[in-house]
């Protein structure tokens, strides 16, 4: 535990402020907060603020023959939600009724949060985001709907049917812990209802908080399940194994082997010709509808399709299912203008005639794995695909950049055909991804790493220096040299692909996320030059007008590093805090009363 709390430390620390205006650095809450022991001590919690770290509520949507789907519980009873989100919820959770899921399905959707929502928890539990990689940050504008959904045949009903979906509403992208959890606890409570809910939830609300790096155990009815989130130091593509332990308990014990991923090469499977290209669409953004027999499998191909560019960011919106009742159903289907820069899975046939204007359709059949080598399937040309029952494949005019790695498939095919198992294949497909969006990142991140200012240009005397600008053609003239074919043996447009992706979402996402990250860097460094001054004797030689005002400065920095959690070793804010003092000390008693007071609230 002492390396992931060491970790955590530097983004958990809150600094208490004692009423002398001194800033000590506050215990390593996160610490504190992981120890059964601690969390009373450290921060008071209220009952419900562990599980609201995960979940934000639990729902249960029934079919009620008057008014339709209707959500029946909420859990927590006060868990707020908006007639809206109500409506989107009811909707989601159940199948179109053409795709005809008999017994269970799981499956998730993602939705826009209605607007003006008071943020409920304390931020302690925002801080534990700035330690995840990018891609795993949470969206406070969507939440996700994790879906157990069961239609079995009754006869003692009117319909002749026992239709119910069983809903997690969570901020985090945690796809497969939830989906692990719902398949330990739905069929239990089809099964003995209300009560059973109620103890879940008082479970979930003994869990540890989703502190990243940490192995976390989370009790769940009799089951312990074993995680680990990710944390952003990990080296992309490495999953620390969370180890199976025999243990003495009577409790079984379950390790997930990842918090967030899917089964990349099953989803692929249907389009397994096409990886590359896809790969190319979701990096630029463009719209891509999958249009899929049943929500378990549009929400599975989505989330892969999302996840093919880690570790960069997808910016864009992305609906695992999406349904002719969504709230955005107008807006992301009006021809008056040109589609949006979204991901849409659908299961209703009305969506073939909806979206035909689309430019890029993937439509797939059941994903079965194959028994044999998948045959190779030609880009179809978007006028052949009129009805949902076209054959499966990828339909666009789309030429793709780069040349197509015939390595790839290669390998694959091979694993089909020596019967390799197929999260050995995902495994190989994750890594082929990763490769491919490495080498063509590092240029980029190369390029604007030398827009940061030298160390020389930071005077404490002066505001920190800016960010020279990004400048297309000058990034242009880098790749010549130090191009993605230093790290990529891949040939083709890399220049196209480049400028295409310079005016997509996901450029503007990574490169803000970049400004801010150095502009922090910028900032800290200024705090320590600021600290290593002797600024007791620059009062002395200066007014005590400006000498006040620089106490004032000195003091909105610190608010400032505390605010904006700014990456500043703890001895800085301290020393910076002694100068301070030092300085108010030095000055008349008057002054002193009023120094003391301001800036410490």
């Amino acid at each position: 535990g002492a390396a992931g709390r060491r970790g955590t430390g530097s983004a958990m620390s809150r600094r208490e402020r004692s009423p002398g205006g001194a800033v000590e650095a506050g215990e390593d809450a996160a610490a504190a907060l992981a120890e059964p022991d601690g969390p009373e001590r450290c921060l008071s919690l209220l009952p419900w603020d562990r599980f609201s770290a995960w979940l934000h509520c639990v729902c249960v949507v029934g079919f009620d023959l008057e008014l339709g789907q209707a959500v029946e519980v909420i859990y927590p009873p006060h868990s707020k939600l908006t007639d809206k989100e109500k409506t989107n919820i009811c909707y989601l959770s159940f199948p179109d009724s053409n795709s005809g899921c008999l017994g269970d399905t799981q499956f998730c959707f993602r939705f826009r949060r209605s607007p003006g929502r008071k943020v409920s928890l304390c931020c302690f539990l925002d801080q534990l985001d700035r330690d995840l990689p990018v891609y795993l940050k949470k969206d406070p504008a969507y939440y996700y709907g994790y879906v157990y959904f069961r239609q079995v045949r009754d006869k003692s009903l009117k319909r002749g049917y026992f239709q119910k979906s069983l809903v997690l509403i969570s901020k985090l992208p945690y796809v497969h812990l939830f989906r692990t959890m719902l398949k330990q606890i739905a069929p239990e409570y089809f099964e003995k209802s209300e009560a059973f809910l109620e103890a879940v939830c008082s479970d979930v609300d003994r869990w540890p908080p989703p502190i990243p790096g940490k192995i976390l155990h989370l009790p769940v009815m009799g089951i312990i399940m074993k995680l680990r989130i990710p944390t952003y130091r990990d080296k992309p593509g490495t999953t620390p194994i969370v180890q199976n332990m025999h243990q003495a308990d009577a409790q079984v014990s379950m390790a997930l082997p990842t918090v967030h991923e899917v089964d990349l090469f099953r989803c692929f499977c249907p389009v397994f010709f096409h990886i590359q290209m896809l790969w190319e669409l979701v990096l630029l953004g463009e719209p891509l509808v999958v249009m899929a027999p049943s929500p378990s499998e549009s929400s599975e191909t989505v989330l892969a399709l999302v996840s093919c560019i880690s570790p960069l960011k997808y910016c864009s919106d992305f609906r695992p299912y999406f349904t002719i009742h969504d709230s955005e159903f107008k807006e992301y289907t009006t021809r008056t203008q040109a589609p949006p820069s979204v991901i849409l899975g659908v299961t209703n046939p009305f969506f073939a005639k909806t979206l035909q204007h689309w430019p890029h359709i993937i439509r797939i059949g059941d994903i079965k794995l194959p028994g044999e080598v998948p045959k190779q399937v030609k880009v179809k040309k978007l006028k052949n695909l009129k009805t949902l029952d076209s054959k499966p494949g990828v339909y666009t005019s789309y030429k793709p950049y780069l040349n197509k790695d015939e390595e790839i498939i290669k390998q694959l095919q091979k694993g089909v055909q020596q019967k390799r198992p197929t999260e050995a294949q995902s495994v190989i497909l994750r890594r082929y991804f990763l490769e491919l969006t490495e080498s063509f990142i590092i240029p980029l991140e190369r390029y604007v790493a030398s827009l940061m200012p030298l160390q020389k240009c930071i005077s404490p005397w002066k505001s920190p220096p800016q960010l020279r600008q990004f400048s297309q053609d000058d990034f242009m003239k880098t790749l010549e040299k130090a191009g993605p074919q230093l790290t990529s043996g891949l040939k083709g447009d890399w220049i196209g692909l480049y400028r295409h992706f310079l005016k997509s979402p996901n450029f503007d996402g990574w490169f803000r996320s970049r400004q801010k990250e150095m502009t922090q860097k910028l900032e800290a460094l200024h705090l320590e030059a600021l600290c290593n001054e002797n600024l007791v004797f620059w009062s002395q030689k200066h007014t005590e007008v400006e000498t006040v005002d620089l106490v004032l400065k000195l003091k909105n920095k610190l608010l400032q590093a505390d605010r904006e959690q700014l990456p500043v070793k703890t001895d800085t804010l301290k020393k910076l805090q002694t100068h301070i003092n030092d300085i108010i000390l030095a000055l008349p008693d008057d002054l002193q009363d009023i120094l003391l007071k301001t800036g410490t609230t």
